[in-house]
């Protein structure tokens, strides 16, 4: 007999439920998150069992547990499983009952689980795009300060360069004294978040050996190095999508459509995405746009270009984040580099 096991988890403990082929359910049990005792209780299951998770913060752990016992954990999407379960009241034992029951129908949204190598690998990419992420905002937040006062510097294209910091410290004491502290504190912030990415940028090309996908993934616009590492360890196998437009939404590059009588409208993009699988593509889409006056011919600075005509700058890098995304799944799925559309070259 098949047995079907639902596991919800929370910070301090989760409740398993076990379901057989008829559909009959266990009393709940609840586990506490000891590890000893954790493990005793995943010894006492039927070997090799079913076991629904959902993504929660902490399933890490909870699944190399399960892999460690010899059993065969399934990551259930939190939202679309919820969803799917349709239930009005929610309980831990029924939250249990519900992922049970769709492990034995087959109807479980499953998710990915990268192996436990790769799990670990993957860290040290994400620290990067984390520390990126606070470089950008306190970039913004220098800009906003001189602007306040209507401090503007017109000459220079990039104002954290050397002649942009030079520029930046002659006109510091135009600032009031606490906004003027606050600004060369965040400057200072910024020289160490500098130093904190050049570092981990040494440790990733340490510890991850480049792949020939990695290889690939070179070759499009605006990736280097340590983003092709960081896009191959987020997409792992790009056979798990059944086409580029479900890679592009996995990554946060798709807009949410409400069709309705006729009207189109395009709004925000989804929450339940790849988050860091995004940024590495606005990332990487915000370097073409550096490059634009270097790679005029190419299709990705055209796209920018246009889109920023008629939408401003924002939906433009998003939609050169989404051709880099569509393009990612054809680059590793052909195992060719990447080639400028057709159109692109025409003119």
């Amino acid at each position: 007999m098949t047995h079907y096991i639902g596991c919800d988890v929370h910070k301090k403990y989760s409740v398993f439920v076990v379901m057989d082929d008829k559909g009959r359910v266990s009393r709940p049990r609840r586990v506490e998150h000891d590890r000893e005792g954790f493990r005793s209780f995943l010894a006492s299951l039927p070997p090799g069992s079913p076991i629904a998770v959902e993504t929660t913060g902490n399933w890490y752990w909870v699944i190399d547990e399960m892999e460690r016992a010899g059993h065969l954990p399934a990551l259930a999407h939190a939202m679309k499983s919820k969803l799917m379960m349709g239930q009005i009241n929610k309980t831990d034992k029924l939250d249990a009952d519900g992922l049970a029951m769709l492990l034995k129908n087959d109807t479980l949204p499953l998710v990915w689980i990268p192996r436990g190598e790769l799990r670990d690998q993957r860290e040290l990419p994400r620290m990067r795009l984390v520390l990126v992420h606070m470089r950008t905002a306190l970039k913004n937040r220098v800009h906003a300060t001189f602007a306040k006062y209507g401090i503007q510097f017109e000459k220079e294209t990039d104002l954290f360069g050397t002649r942009g910091r030079q520029a930046m410290s002659k006109r510091m004491p135009e600032l009031p004294p606490e906004t003027r502290h606050s600004a060369e504190q965040e400057l200072k912030l910024l020289d160490q978040l500098e130093e904190q990415i050049d570092l981990a940028e040494q440790r990733i090309r340490q510890v991850i050996a480049v792949t020939p996908d990695m290889k690939l993934l070179m070759s499009l616009p605006g990736v280097g190095p340590v983003l092709a590492i960081t896009i191959a360890l987020e997409v792992g196998d790009v056979g798990r999508f059944p086409d580029n437009q479900h890679l592009a939404s996995y990554s946060g590059m798709v807009p949410r459509v409400n069709s309705s009588g006729g009207k189109t409208r395009f709004g925000k993009t989804r929450p339940d995405v790849n988050h860091y699988l995004k940024r590495a593509f606005v990332e990487a889409a915000n370097v073409v746009v550096l490059n634009q006056s270097r790679w005029p011919r190419r299709h990705t600075v055209k796209l920018y270009q246009r889109v920023k005509a008629n939408k401003g700058h924002g939906k433009a890098v998003v939609a050169v984040g989404r051709h880099l995304a569509e393009s990612t799944y054809w680059v590793l799925k052909k195992k060719e580099p990447y080639k400028e559309p057709v159109s692109s070259k025409q003119g």
